[in-house]
């Protein structure tokens, strides 16, 4: 008989109460986890570099990165003012610097050079100037932000300022190449607002009588004290930089919405931030005064005011000047567009919205430049002055391009489309690099677009004439491969810049020669992630019960054994249609080669599951009805798509869980709310009360007050106690995604263990909607395996 001394009897006792709890579910904190090594390996290793094209199309700039952010580097302070998120130290954006390096890599005949940078340094910002002889970026100090310049000749690189850079406006070229017209922190500003010790009296809104719908915007202002630290780190003292490092102060600071140069300099159009501040919208909507400076600051002219957005219908424009902006053909002519519906999308006006122009000397009336009868959508100019006018129209999907030859001329109607139809998207025009203005060869301008098709995306360059409006077939990607035009180095389009890649060759950059019928090789970036050579992909269609055509990409482990059925993970996002035909259509290409970064669903395919990748999950109904039978149409299509698969024989039906993010996570609560064909869900980042976004969400403009039983029937909170499936949420504390807030998750939680569900709740500390550092991409892997193989892989069946 073995004899229990005392003192080990008595820390048993101490133990119990301990071991116990630690068995029951509830608070469980381990710290950070890795996921498998192969993962760990996979998600550590060095990502290829981003190239950017130069506009003299003579050099290529290679920016070396980092994979991940530390979290360490997530938790510098952090303020949240209006809509964004600053670090008070250097004024600047809060998110974290990725860019390592810069190499310069001449595009005639591959000769690199590596910028010099001082050790340790990490930058943000990079751009070439609009000749292609200067790249301008940011370095973060300790105290602030600097502006730096690189020849891109010598690939010298100095500071052109100290550490004074206001980094919430940044900097931006002067056309002619002269200068950087940059956002500075003003001079002897003193130290930031001090929040009061003790509160000055209660916090106070007020509305009389006025409808004011808002999204449910993060970050908003607050109170006081938050308007003051507002005031006191957005406002910035303008000022040109030349590359010698030559400042030239213009006017009085300001909190600036926007600031730009005319074309020939000689101007300065700003939009002003003014009070009262909004404590229901971001910054972007706070009223402005629109003007015109000349290049010491004077006011010459104002355009207008654009009042505060607080009232702005939903799915409407606000009343008063937007999407100003200057003409880049013209020395000084400045352009705006004005709601003629006050902004009411539900108002039945004979036009929706005006373009008026005002050129320097901005004496007199403005002029109409056009009307549109559907919202205006945009403009822009070809070379030799050819307008393009962009209109769209909510109710009907429709969107419908113009050219206006000449100021006064009348508009030619270039194309009218569904919005949503892919295959009849005639591609984007191609601009004149470092111009700002569209590509014009003779009469013709170049159109590139991803060429959507019932066999896969094919892009595509077409040469559009546009006084015949024939198009001509300049080059495709073949049936074997995924190549993007990234640059037109002569204007008759036979010598390209490309991106190709295939199933199996990595993306890379490529020179071709259309009339020599050559391809050249200009980088050679390697796979970072050789573990998944080999993996089996396939580009699926198949039909709904309602016969909507739908499609998917189905990928299996590169040791796939033929016959046998594995474990699966569905992973999609839901879109809203109008129609049947334009949902029906095929999304994706079979010719793209798998790169993953962050946490992944594909990295799944490493511990012997398989994956179907973006089912189409279409959401069709005319106007704004889609949504009156979202259940329904959801589970029909996760049905199909699951049908799919184990038709395939790849799929084991009593093996397969289904996962999405933010909208996606919706979705798969939704899934397990209503049906039991997944085995188990894991939902990041969602929503899933909508009761708690009463203004609309998504593509859904109707309000909770106009259809509460569309609201209630769509959230899965109202159907947590039918969810008979494990489910595993996570969510980034700091999530800032408008509709996303934390007590989502944190709600839908406590309504899952309150009816005795199995379910677990991960939050992700300092992470947005989001997850970017290494220690939350890493553990968010792990839960989520863990979590599959224990309730899918391994789950016993039903």
């Amino acid at each position: 008989m073995k004899h229990v001394t005392l003192p080990a009897l008595l820390l048993a006792l101490i133990l119990t109460p301990v071991l116990l709890l630690a068995q029951q579910p509830g608070t469980l904190e381990t710290g950070y986890q890795l996921p498998p090594k192969v993962i760990v390996d996979i998600l550590d290793a060095p990502p290829p570099p981003t190239a950017i094209i130069s506009p003299a199309q003579d050099v290529m700039a290679l920016l070396d990165r980092a994979s991940m952010p530390k979290i360490a580097d997530l938790a510098e302070p952090m303020l949240r003012l209006a809509g964004s998120r600053i670090n008070p130290r250097t004024n600047g954006p809060h998110s974290p610097a990725s860019i390592l390096g810069i190499t310069f890599k001449r595009i005639a005949d591959g000769v690199e050079t590596k910028v010099v940078l001082p050790p340790g340094v990490r930058i943000s910002a990079p751009g070439f100037s609009p000749d292609g002889k200067w790249m301008s970026f940011t370095v973060n100090r300790p105290n602030g932000v600097e502006l730096w310049m690189a020849d891109t000749a010598s690939a010298k690189a100095r500071a052109v300022t100290a550490a004074t850079l206001n980094a919430l406006g940044g900097c931006d070229w002067l056309e002619d190449s002269s200068a950087m017209l940059c956002h500075f922190v003003v001079t002897g500003r003193g130290p930031a607002p001090t929040p009061p010790a003790v509160p000055t009296g209660p916090r106070i809104q007020e509305n009389i009588g006025k409808a004011a719908p808002a999204p449910t915007f993060q970050d908003l202002l607050t109170n006081a004290h938050d308007e003051a630290l507002f005031e006191y780190y957005f406002t910035s003292q303008l000022a040109t930089v030349t590359p010698a490092g030559v400042t030239a102060p213009i006017g009085r600071p300001a909190i600036f919405g926007e600031a730009a140069v005319s074309p020939d300099g000689q101007y300065v159009l700003v939009a002003r931030i003014k009070r009262p501040f909004s404590r229901l919208v971001t910054a972007g909507q706070f009223a402005k005064d629109v003007e015109i400076w000349n290049r010491k600051g004077a006011l010459v002219r104002t355009v207008g005011e654009e009042p505060l957005g607080e009232g702005v219908p939903i799915g409407g424009v606000n009343v008063g000047p937007r999407a100003y902006r200057w003409n880049p053909l013209e020395p000084a002519t400045v352009l705006w567009a004005e709601a003629l519906d006050g902004g009411d999308p539900k108002k039945t006006v004979p036009a929706r919205d005006r373009v008026l122009s005002v050129k320097a000397p901005f004496a007199g009336e403005p002029a109409e430049y056009a009307k549109t009868e559907f919202r205006f959508g945009g403009l822009s100019w070809t070379e030799k002055g050819v307008a393009m006018l962009s209109e769209s129209d909510r109710a009907t999907r429709i969107t419908r391009t113009w050219l206006i030859d000449a100021p006064g001329a009348a508009p030619r109607k270039l194309w009218e489309r569904k919005q949503q139809d892919r295959y009849t998207n005639p591609g984007t025009p191609m601009l004149r690099p470092g111009r700002g203005a569209v590509l014009q060869a003779g009469d013709a301008i170049y159109l590139s677009g991803q060429g959507a098709s019932p066999q896969g995306d094919r892009p595509f360059l077409d040469r559009l004439n546009l006084k015949s409006f024939a198009t001509e077939r300049v080059f495709q990607t073949d049936d074997t491969s995924y190549e993007t035009v990234a640059a037109l180095l002569s204007d008759d389009g036979k010598r390209l810049l490309t991106r190709r890649e295939t199933k199996t060759d990595f993306p890379n950059y490529y020179v071709r020669d259309l009339a020599a019928g050559t391809r050249r090789a200009l980088t050679q970036f390697k796979d970072p992630a050789p573990q998944l050579t080999g993996i089996q992909k396939q580009l699926v269609t198949y039909d709904r019960n309602d016969g909507v055509k739908l499609s998917a990409t189905v990928y299996l482990p590169p040791d796939y054994k033929p016959g046998t059925r594995l474990p699966f993970v569905l992973w999609a996002y839901p879109a809203e249609f109008t129609d049947a035909a334009s949902a029906s259509q095929v999304v994706g290409s079979p010719n793209r080669f798998t790169t993953i970064s962050g946490a992944s669903h594909l990295l799944f395919l490493t511990q012997g599951y398989g994956v179907m990748d973006n089912p189409t999950m279409p959401i069709i109904g005319p106007g704004e009805t889609a949504n009156d039978t979202y259940v329904e149409q959801l589970m029909a299509s996760a049905g199909a798509a699951v049908d799919k698969i184990v038709d395939m024989g790849v799929a084991d039906r009593d093996r397969i869980g289904v996962a999405g993010h933010s909208y996606g996570a919706f979705m798969t609560a939704n899934l397990l709310a209503h049906g039991r064909l997944f085995r188990a869900g894991a939902a990041r980042s969602g929503a899933y009360n909508r009761t708690l976004t009463p203004f609309g969400f998504q593509s859904e403009q109707r309000t909770f007050w106009e259809v509460p039983q569309i609201y209630e029937k769509m959230s899965p909170f109202f159907f947590a106690h039918k969810i008979e499936d494990p489910i595993l949420l996570i969510h980034g504390e700091a999530d800032n995604n408008s509709g996303t807030f934390p007590i989502q998750s944190e709600r839908f939680y406590m309504a899952l263990k309150g009816n005795g569900k199995t379910v677990r709740y991960v939050t992700l500390p300092l992470e947005s909607h989001g997850y970017a550092s290494r220690e939350s991409n890493m553990h968010v892997l792990y839960e989520w395996i863990t979590w599959f193989d224990k309730y899918v892989k391994n789950a016993r069946p039903r």
